[in-house]
Order: C-alpha cells, then structure tokens, then sequence
C-alpha cells in the first residue's frame, strides 16, 4: 500500500515523525509514554509519563517514578508532543456531513429544504459509507467521541454503529423516536418503544457504540412518547437527545402546537434531567436557564452552525457561569476539534463579550475543558473517557506542539485554542487503539471510500428533492458579472421543490 493511499508510515520529511516511534510501536499491550507535556484535569504538566494497559490509563505520574516502576516497559519518548485528551463531539449528524458544503448561506430551518429529503435517500449502503467517511474526519479533527443525534434514513441503524466502530471512533449513538405528535393516531408508539428497548439492549456494554435515543425536536412526539424516551434513558443510564430553541422558526412553531416554548414543554412534562442532552439552546430565556441549571441537563453549544446557519448564539459563559453542564458540537459542519474551540470562544466574544467588555470570553481553559472533559459528561461518558484520569479509557491525542507558532508559547492552554490546528495531531488513540497516524486511518485505505462516497453522493443530491436558497459561488458570480455593472443581483436556485415536510 502506498503512501498516497493510506499507508500510516511517515515520510522522513514529515515534521511529525518521531524518531524511534511509528504506527506498528502502538500495537504493544501496554505502552509508557514519555511526551514534553501531558494535558491534566489542572493544566498541562511537564516531566509527567502515562501507562497505557488494557485500553485504559493504568497509571500516571512523575516520570522518573513510572521508568522505575515498570522497568519492563520500553519508554516512549515523545519529543516536542503534546498527550491530551481526545475532543467531544457533543452534536453530530454523522449521514449528513457528506452534505455539508449544501449549508453554505443558507438560513435556519435547512432541515426541511436539505436534510430529510437527502437522507430519506440513503441506502444502507450509503449510510454505512458515508458514516465511516465522517467519523474518519471526526478523528482526523481531534475527536475521539461523537455524540450521534440520529439519522432519518430508512434501513438498520446498525449501519452506522458498524461504520464508526470499524474507524475506531467512539460514539454515542441516537434512535430517532418521533411518533408525530399529540394530533397523530397513538397505533404506531408501541412498536416504536419496542424499537427503542431493543436498540439499548442489543448496543448495552458496547465498547465503542453507545445507544441513546432521540426526538427531533419537542412538537415533533407526542407528551407520551417525550416522557417515555427520557424516562427509558434516565433508567437505563443512556441520553435523551433532542433539539430545542433553536431558532425562531422552532420556537414559535411550538408555542403554536402545543402552548409553550420547547424547553418549557420538556420542563413541564419532567423530561428533563441529569439523562437529557438538548442541543442548541440558542435562544433561551432566563426562566429557562434556570429550568436547565436546577433540572441538571446538558446542553451541545454548536457554534460553528450558529455561524453557517445564521442561527442565534447560545450564551455558553453564562451556561458556565451558572453551572450548567455543556460540550461543544460541531452539528456536521467542520470536524476539527481546534477550529471548534476557537470558533466557541470568538463567537461568545462577538455575541456577548464585545458589548460588556469581557476581552477573554471564557478564556482558554473553559473551552478546553467543555470540548473533553466536560463535554463528555454532557454526553453521559464522564465516568468513562474525556480525561487523562487513573482508570478512564485511553482516548488521547498526541499533538506536535514544536512548531513556529507555538515555539514561544507562554500559555499553551490559550495556544491550543487560538493556534492549535489539526495538522499538529500525530495520532489518535481510541480505547488503548492507535486508529489515526499523521492524519492517516490505521489498517485501511481510505481513498476507495472517498471515491465511493463522491459518486453516490452526487447522485443523492442530484436525485432527493432539496431545495437550496444560494447558487453555487461560481454560478451566482457568473450571473452577477452578466450585469456588466459590477453590481450583484438576487440569485436563487432553481432545485426541485421539496414536497411538503412534517417536523416528525
């Protein structure tokens, strides 16, 4: 295999190579890692060495002390790298992220005009393949977690689980329950509890795959099916998630459904709780704020979609500040854990921190900790992973920190968020498993997937009735210079009308 198709071996001209380490060193079953500086629960630490044993940190310490302890193991010297914990992705749509570059300029609401016509297409086949094609960009981002929020898709879920579970991504993976609501026929709610209680018990104690359950959004189930989601999720330790104040659009459409806003809907009917995970929550009121502070429910803060979409911005330091447990997410926009962070921190600077003053907006270590460990308890893994911890699994990055930009660093946390980048990442370890080196996955070849994946995906496109509201950059450039005048004018494309779409 060629390095051009997936080889994981180094160029000796790659700045990332470690002298002495490559791919086949991470295949021992236990590894002491000596890097510059590991990434701490309090900070990045120097002299510090961790033991990888049976996909968990078996120990970490001084490393002086864990060479005399484990004379055994053959020290792995990481010069210049970074060990920090693997990013979360706290909101994703992994059957969507083929169809990223259709959100471009679009407004809030896409979902009905792009998203359930495209996925109502999807095969099994093409769900596998474009889930595995997103979780290797999940991975090569940074992510070693990725909170799945459910496909519309036909056919087995279990296509996605088995693509994110072969890239080696961990994933917490959502089944969409909707039944349509209070005005919908009740005959269809038992089949789909029954469908939920088989999907937690067939992925119960999965390595990697998660199982949660899902509503799209409040109006779209019924009060019944609401209770009983979160209630099955609060019992069997999994997460409820659904997609709340979004935008204005949402906000009203339920005021008009059901007599109240959809976070006070889901306070109402107890839904709420240490087992919901509501993503957005963009447009949120002080009452509701208290709702989710007193409550303990998780929120996904989605910046990057508050910049694609044009949607409102969730006021993450004030979630921060009133102890409201929240990860950031990238909602199938750019998976790139390093670009999440410094998105989450400008945006909050841009909406909020500009008018009061605020110059740091949360400062680095915020956005640190609610991208990993505080994002993983947003995702009901905090027991689990998001922390180089004694006893958690071994999801880690090694991040090349010898490079121009940070070679005079004086707070490598803020550096992380302002300049880290994911070309920086070395590897990916997920569950002890190295399943990233240099930016290439480990034990397959990715080119014939990314192939694949472009061919099925133009026809999906060409074939699901999307409508987009911009044309392409070139197209509308090509219009706007017909005009002679240097002006632009009003372009809109001429896409297939989507028939008329329910929220279920």
């Amino acid at each position: 295999m060629s390095a051009a198709r997936g080889d994981v071996a180094a160029s000796p001209s790659d700045r990332r190579t470690v002298p002495g380490v490559n791919a086949a060193t991470f295949a021992a079953t236990e590894l002491l890692l000596v890097p510059d500086q590991i990434m701490l629960a309090d900070g990045p630490a120097s002299d510090q060495a961790l033991v990888v044993a049976g996909g968990r940190y078996a120990d970490i310490g001084p490393a002086a002390v864990l060479r005399e302890r484990y004379p055994h193991l053959p020290p792995m010297a990481l010069p210049g790298k970074l060990v920090m914990p693997g990013f979360i992705d706290a909101h994703h749509h992994l059957t969507q992220s083929f169809g990223k570059s259709l959100a471009y300029g679009e407004p809030s609401e896409i979902f009905s005009r792009i998203w359930v016509p495209l996925e109502a297409s999807l095969d099994d086949e093409f769900v596998y393949l474009a889930s595995k094609l997103a979780a290797l960009e999940s991975l090569r981002g940074g992510f070693t977690t990725v909170c799945d929020a459910g496909t519309r898709a036909p056919g087995d879920i279990a296509a996605l689980a088995r693509a994110t579970e072969e890239a080696g991504l961990r994933c917490v993976l959502g089944l969409i329950c909707n039944d349509g609501g209070n005005d919908v026929a009740a005959d269809a709610r038992p089949a789909i509890l029954t469908r939920a209680d088989d999907f937690l018990s067939r992925w119960e104690g999965h390595a990697l795959v998660h199982p949660s359950l899902a509503i799209s959004v409040p109006e779209a189930a019924s009060d019944a099916m609401l209770v009983a989601v979160s209630k099955r999720c609060s019992e069997s330790g999994a997460v409820f998630q659904t997609h709340v104040n979004e935008h204005l659009a949402s906000v009203e459409r339920c005021v008009v459904a059901r007599g109240m806003r959809p976070l006070e809907l889901l306070g109402r009917l107890g839904a709420l709780g240490p087992q919901t995970l509501v993503a957005h929550a963009t447009l949120v009121t002080p009452a509701e704020l208290m709702l989710l502070r007193d409550t303990d429910t998780a929120v996904s803060y989605n910046p990057v979609a508050s910049q694609w979409k044009g949607n409102a911005v969730a006021p993450a330091t004030l979630l921060s500040a009133l102890g409201i447990r929240f990860g950031l997410g990238t909602d199938a926009t750019r998976s790139d854990g390093f670009r999440l962070m410094d998105a989450a921190e400008a945006v909050q600077k841009i909406a909020f921190g500009l008018a009061i003053g605020d110059a740091s907006s949360g400062a680095g270590w915020t956005w640190i900790d609610h991208a990993t460990r505080l994002g993983a308890s947003a995702v009901g893994l905090g027991q689990r992973t998001g922390e180089i911890a004694r006893g958690k699994r071994a999801d880690f990055l090694i991040v090349d920190i010898d490079v121009p930009e940070m070679c005079t660093s004086f707070d490598l946390t803020w550096d992380l968020v302002r300049i880290g980048n994911r070309d920086q990442i070395v590897g990916v370890v997920v569950d002890g498993r190295l399943r990233l080196w240099q930016g290439r996955p480990v034990g397959w070849d990715a080119r014939p997937l990314m192939q694949r994946v472009t061919e099925l995906s133009r026809r999906a496109v060409a074939q699901a009735p999307i409508r987009k509201l911009h044309l392409p950059a070139a197209e509308h450039l090509r219009g706007a210079r017909h005009t002679g005048d240097g002006t632009t004018r009003p372009t809109r494309t001429t896409h297939v009308p989507p028939p008329k779409v329910s929220v279920a």
